[in-house]
């Protein structure tokens, strides 16, 4: 076998050995992945535990947690009231267990939040150590934007479970609004005299080569016709060149 023929075939070898060891390599990765992917454990019990503790326990078993909520009860700060899912239960590592936490014994009163910017009102929640809960809004004349309407639990509440306060917040008066009307085939100064007359500022205009076509004929629109515009809304004509 000559030299060459003979470095040649060493090569060869060398790579097919190295292929094999890769995709063994490969192999054994992916079935170790798998393998403690789908490795299960028991779910411990951390209810009467606090935080700290209850999460070493989790965590020393491949199990995640998250605070879902904390609420007030008589039991200590910081000590898990609930659990789930519930102690004995199967898991697979990496999952997490979801938990609510005591804040300690309820010693806060609902303030009176109503009239008061949403701002200022997440301050003073703040200042009594409660939370802001879900803010919902909603169009009302004769308030001003962003000013708190209703609250719950009411202003004075003592007797509450949870820290947070939902709210209401004005929005201010409901924006005026227009129906879009037909401008297709319309020469552009009556489209324009169209959209002012009825409070729009001017369109945004695209103009599109149509041989044959009118000059200055509205060919398209957006939005189509019938649909609901508010005073900002931008309209766009597009219009024969």
């Amino acid at each position: 076998m000559k030299f060459r023929d003979r470095m040649e075939w060493i090569f060869r070898i060398a790579l097919l050995a190295f292929i094999l060891m890769s995709v063994a390599f490969l192999s054994a990765i992916t079935a170790m992945r798998f393998a403690i992917q789908g490795r299960e454990v028991v779910m411990p019990n951390v209810v009467g535990q606090k935080m700290p503790e209850a999460e070493q326990m989790l965590r020393g078993r491949g199990i995640g947690v998250q605070v879902e909520d904390r609420t007030y009860n008589p039991v200590p700060v910081d000590m898990v009231l609930r659990q789930s899912p519930p102690p004995g239960m199967k898991v697979k590592v990496g999952q997490s267990a979801h938990v609510i936490v005591s804040l300690g014994p309820q010693s806060a009163t609902i303030p009176t939040l109503i009239d008061l910017t949403l701002r200022t009102a997440r301050i003073e929640l703040l200042r009594g150590g409660l939370q802001t809960g879900e803010v919902s809004s909603a169009y009302l004349g004769g308030t001003g934007n962003d000013v708190v309407l209703q609250q719950d639990p009411a202003p004075g509440t003592s007797n509450v479970t949870s820290p947070h306060v939902d709210m209401l917040v004005s929005l201010g008066p409901r924006p005026a609004a227009y129906v879009m009307p037909e401008l297709i085939g319309q020469s552009l100064n009556e489209a324009e005299s169209k959209l002012t007359g009825i409070g729009l500022k001017s369109p945004k205009l695209t103009l599109t080569p149509l041989p044959g076509g009118l000059h200055g004929t509205v060919l398209g629109q957006t939005p189509a016709r019938g649909a609901r515009l508010e005073a900002s809304t931008q309209v766009e004509l597009q219009i024969a060149e």
